[in-house]
């Protein structure tokens, strides 16, 4: 029975890893998709490949994620990180539906802190904290604030250049800012999976909390994330490339850029988990200020809004939910 949750938690996971891919494949490719540098078709491809090659760069993301909470071992703690999976996969599949950008990582994280208060388990508060919660309000505010100033500088160095001749170098120059983004969203969510796994691993008795994530449980995260962004996010595409303001191939480039560089330096300096959402999102908006304030449809950002603030609480009620469920089910009954 044990073994058979095991795998059930580890195919859950994958799930979640592949909704992850269509659910946050447009945060790579929106804006050089809506600016025209990318077909949609080139850019999820290079997208699903890059997100692949990212899965690979790094494990301290998936370390922060396997200490937000401890499972006791055994049946009862596969169940708690099956249900915290469940919650995220929920909340994933709404707000994809309603076409609003959320948080997949901090659908993890409340899921799993949810399912772990249901269960009256020990939730790492202080984790959350130093690693989640003060990086997501930061990392928003810092790529607003960086793709505003990028966005100011660029007009500047190129105020001389000739239009077209500007508007063709940024498409090209989309091509790469947006396989950057693509590798950091890789590296960033691809290993909050394999940190999920390594947690069943360990509340199964597979692995010891020192020990380095097995190479299956990353290629196989790696996989699944590239197959999700490969079936595309439309819905979520169009809210990021069209609704929250129509870019051009610099403000493409400028958004891209900074985004990419808020996810590789906290997962390699901060080793925390952060949305790839929030950063890219907060991103586009700062590009579009640029313009004028009132450029940026803000309506359409409160609702965005609206979802990351729900997040963590609606995917902890969800998984708190599924708990009460699996329990009664695999373990009651």
């Amino acid at each position: 029975m044990e073994l058979a949750i095991i795998i059930a938690v580890v195919m859950v996971a994958l799930v979640f890893d592949y909704t992850n891919g269509f659910h946050d494949a447009a945060n790579a490719i929106a804006t050089s998709v809506s600016t025209r540098a990318l077909t949609p078709r080139v850019a999820l491809g290079m997208a699903a490949v890059m997100n692949f090659v990212g899965a690979f760069l790094g494990q301290k993301v998936a370390q922060t994620v396997s200490e937000v909470i401890t499972p006791p071992s055994g049946t009862h703690g596969l169940i708690i990180v099956m249900a915290g999976l469940l919650g995220a996969i929920a909340w994933n599949l709404i707000t994809w539906y309603f076409g609003l950008p959320s948080s997949s990582s901090h659908a993890l994280i409340g899921g799993l802190a949810g399912s772990a208060l249901a269960a009256g388990v020990t939730v790492h508060w202080e984790t959350i904290i130093d690693k989640v919660a003060i990086p997501m309000v930061l990392s928003p505010i810092f790529a607003f604030a960086a793709g505003f100033a990028v966005m100011i500088a660029i007009l500047w160095i190129f105020r001389r250049a000739n239009p077209s001749k500007a508007q063709r170098g940024f498409r090209f120059a989309q091509t790469v800012s947006a396989a950057g983004m693509a590798l950091g969203h890789g590296l960033q969510d691809a290993q909050k999976t394999m940190g999920v796994i390594f947690l069943a691993l360990l509340a199964g008795g597979y692995v010891g909390g020192g020990d380095d994530l097995p190479l299956w449980v990353i290629f196989s995260a790696a996989a699944a994330i590239s197959l999700g962004t490969w079936s595309g996010g439309w819905r979520i595409m169009r809210t990021l490339g069209r609704r929250i303001i129509h870019l051009d191939p610099p403000r493409g480039f400028a958004a891209e850029s900074v985004a990419a560089s808020v996810l590789y330096t906290t997962a390699y300096v901060y080793e925390a988990p952060i949305s790839t959402t929030h950063t890219i999102t907060s991103a586009v908006m700062g590009v579009g200020a640029t313009k004028r304030l009132s450029a940026v449809r803000w309506g359409v950002a409160k609702s965005i809004l609206t979802a990351w603030v729900l997040t963590f609480p609606a995917a902890g009620a969800m998984a708190a939910a599924s708990y009460f469920v699996c329990h009664l089910v695999l373990e009651v009954l």
